[in-house]
């Protein structure tokens, strides 16, 4: 029984969900548009060029639900989903998961995005185990802060390392899949056995011929 680690944005969806919760606070008013838009498009730009800054970035985007409450945020994702995630969701990643379902190996979803958006989308996914980044929660109420070690580029390895310790019926490094689209998922990528590059960025791919790691696309 292997582990199968999933990345998400632009991996099982055909986008970037954590981008796209951006222009969604801009599309429903929560946030002043133009400014807004414009920092969320830099920062993902950050991002694709592997400098982004990703304390600052949760920052930013989760400010807007500051003093919001868990039921005022869920009103929020149900509607992300529907009108959002569903756009993006692609029969061969639904596939993909159900291929390690049959042959009864572990199932978890990392993703840097925050968990307010990777919670409810991995539910829709179907995934059991998911890990994302953190976000502060005062009560009943969301900080509008980010919260512990962000779950990205080496954040991913300390999160996978404090997770397994929790699952001890996890397969071994040498029994792990991960399959990511992004290079700044390479720290985990060198991490486990079986490293699968999915629809794989430039540098990504670049370095997946090198190693001679597999190279796949879930685009329909």
């Amino acid at each position: 029984m292997a582990l199968a680690i999933f990345d998400l944005d632009n991996t099982l969806l055909a986008g970037d969900s954590d981008h796209r919760w951006g222009e969604f606070l801009c599309e429903q008013g929560l946030v002043e548009v133009e400014n807004f838009q414009e920092k969320n498009d830099q920062f993902y730009a950050d991002y694709q060029a592997g400098s982004l800054d990703m304390r600052a970035y949760l920052d930013f985007v989760l400010a807007p639900l500051a003093g919001k409450t868990r039921t005022d945020v869920r009103a929020l994702q149900r509607q992300f989903i529907a009108n959002c995630v569903e756009p993006m969701l692609l029969n061969k990643a639904f596939d993909l998961l159900n291929e390690h379902r049959v042959a009864g190996d572990i199932l978890l979803m990392m993703t840097a995005t925050h968990a307010v958006v990777a919670e409810p989308v991995a539910a829709r996914l179907g995934f059991q185990y998911w890990l994302g980044s953190g976000v502060g929660l005062s009560g009943d109420c969301y900080t509008g802060q980010a919260e512990g070690v962000p779950c990205f580029q080496e954040g991913k390895v300390t999160h996978l390392a404090q997770w397994r310790a929790q699952h001890p019926e996890a397969a071994p490094p040498e029994d792990t899949w991960f399959y990511s689209d992004s290079h700044n998922d390479l720290p985990l990528l060198m991490e486990v056995g079986h490293p699968v590059a999915v629809d794989p960025d430039p540098t990504l791919l670049a370095h997946a011929e090198t190693a001679g790691w597999p190279v796949m696309s879930l685009r329909d």
